[in-house]
């Protein structure tokens, strides 16, 4: 027991001061974002990055299960040479300088960075390979201006989703004019605005099925992943279609505290949650129909 316990921490020093050192300079960064997310305190673009509250944890759970095969692979400064270590140190480098600019998007981006050209470095593509999926999940959870660079291209969704709604309602029997993003109830209306048409919510779903591939050991199956991941972005939209014509109704009918729940409030969350949950079920039933992967 004893011989086991310290091989656990028989660790090159360097091991340990890398880990310090990431953790002085991203750790605060981490802080920053989780009270972001959970307080909601975050900017607009960089809370559609929410999803990291749980991806960051897997991320971790999944490197710490793969410490033990990282320490075979053969590798480690001076032990392997070629354009892998070389491409990790450019990416070492390039990491450090977004980080120095300390612009937020700069110092966000610097992280996987910093990860993907630490593994490079130590490893080379061996290191890369077997880090690759946590690397992936740590990549797509860290904030940046990408919703805000695509959001002027949603107005085809944001129509599609307002003309649904206005459908829905219509054949429920409630009146409703639909002019191209708006929604107009007893007079009062209602905009599928860009940050209202489900984006969020889309990248939540596809960064869940991803998780879900891997727990369920699906990522190997080309045809379970290129269906679940189509079957989870219909899901979303789906889900925002009638998450949009409840905020619709409840508007209309002049339901305001209801309205600032689900728009507002915890019960968004609530609905984003039983969404995610549906998720579950659909790998679930998947599994069953085209069978375990091979």
């Amino acid at each position: 027991m004893l011989n086991a316990r310290s091989a656990r921490f028989d660790r090159p020093k360097s091991d340990y001061l890398a880990l310090l050192l990431l953790g002085l300079l991203y750790g605060p960064l981490l802080v920053h974002w989780v009270v972001g997310w959970v307080k909601k305190t975050i900017s607009i673009e960089h809370e559609y990055f929410s999803h990291g509250l749980i991806g960051l944890p897997f991320a971790a759970y999944l490197i710490w299960t793969q410490r033990q095969a990282w320490d075979a692979l053969p590798g480690g400064t001076g032990h392997h040479g070629g354009l892998d270590r070389w491409a990790g140190l450019a990416l070492l480098i390039l990491g450090g300088l977004f980080y120095l600019v300390g612009l937020p998007d700069t110092v966000n981006l610097s992280l996987p960075m910093v990860l993907t050209g630490g593994c490079l470095w130590l490893k080379g593509m061996p290191g890369l390979k077997l880090m690759g999926f946590p690397l992936l999940l740590i990549a797509l959870a860290t904030p940046n201006e990408l919703p805000y660079l695509i959001a002027p291209f949603t107005a085809p969704l944001q129509a599609f989703i307002a003309g649904s709604a206005g459908l829905i309602l219509n054949l429920m029997g409630f009146p409703v004019r639909v002019e191209g993003i708006h929604l107009i109830m007893g007079n009062r209306l209602v905009e599928v605005a860009p940050y209202c048409a489900g984006l969020k919510m889309l990248f939540t779903s596809l960064y869940v099925a991803l998780m879900l591939l891997q727990w369920t050991d699906n990522l190997r199956s080309k045809s379970m992943v290129r269906t679940f991941l189509l079957l989870s972005a219909a899901v979303s939209v789906v889900g925002n279609i009638i998450r949009n014509t409840i905020l619709t109704f409840f508007h209309g009918t002049g339901n305001e505290s209801a309205f600032v729940w689900l728009h507002d409030g915890w019960g968004g969350d609530l609905y984003s949650g039983c969404l995610l949950g549906c998720l579950v079920l659909l790998i679930g039933a998947l599994e069953k129909r085209m069978g375990p992967a091979v």
